[in-house]
């Protein structure tokens, strides 16, 4: 009887090695690090090449590295080691140029975001500084809502809110400090008043027909 049991055993336990042996085995595999939608379409390095808007060159791009994502939304070109920006007029003379640590163009709504060091200078001199900026190209204007610093041949502005035409030209600055040329504030001098004039003289006439009463005469007593 015991021989039998134990045998049972056996055979149940020689039962449950094989079915442990036939299982697929597993792969454990974790999850992708990044979505698929964040991981870039084009990479390219070492850019340097001219941009055109309707058959006219606009822009020279000059960068590090160039991702193009048309996969996440909306679709956007990545330039995460920086990018200097060259813009031209109808003529291809430059009439700027912008530079920033890193930038993204969302294409489908024609807007550029700029962040870190953001630097412009266009054909009058004028400079501007700060640490983010952004380039609608639909409405063609440059606003900005952190700390800037606007610097031209007259004058320098800084403050915490900006917005300009995409030349430069016309510009705003709210919240802001500034410091101008002596020329820009002081007056300019003016003539003498007729009026003060014409009081002085009278009062120098006044003076010279002003009565003059005549000194006390001493008569000195003779005894005779």
């Amino acid at each position: 009887m015991e021989s039998r049991l134990i045998r049972f055993w056996l055979l149940a336990f020689g039962f449950w090695l094989l079915v442990i042996s036939c299982e697929q085995p597993r792969e454990h595999i974790a999850s992708a690090i990044h979505e698929r939608d964040s991981v870039s379409m084009m990479t390219t390095y070492g850019v340097n090449t001219l941009i055109s808007d309707s058959g006219v060159i606009k822009y020279r791009i000059v960068t590090e590295r160039w991702d193009v994502n048309t996969i996440k939304q909306p679709t956007r070109w990545t330039f995460e080691r920086g990018i200097f920006l060259e813009q031209f007029d109808k003529n291809f003379h430059i009439e700027g140029y912008i530079y920033a640590d890193t930038a993204w163009y969302y294409d489908q709504l024609k807007l550029w975001e700029l962040r870190g060091r953001v630097r412009i200078r266009n054909v009058n001199g004028l400079v501007f500084r700060s640490e983010e900026l952004f380039w609608d190209g639909i409405k063609h204007e440059f606003y900005s809502y952190k700390f800037s610093r606007v610097v031209t041949p007259e004058r320098e502005l800084e403050g915490t809110y900006f917005r300009s035409d995409e030349h430069m030209r016309h510009y705003q600055v709210t919240n802001s400090v500034g410091s101008f040329q002596s020329s820009d504030m002081e007056p300019e001098p003016e003539e003498p008043a007729k009026d003060q004039k014409n009081n002085k003289d009278a009062a120098d006439t006044a003076k010279q027909e002003k009565p003059v009463r005549p000194a006390a005469v001493r008569h000195k007593a003779t005894t005779k």
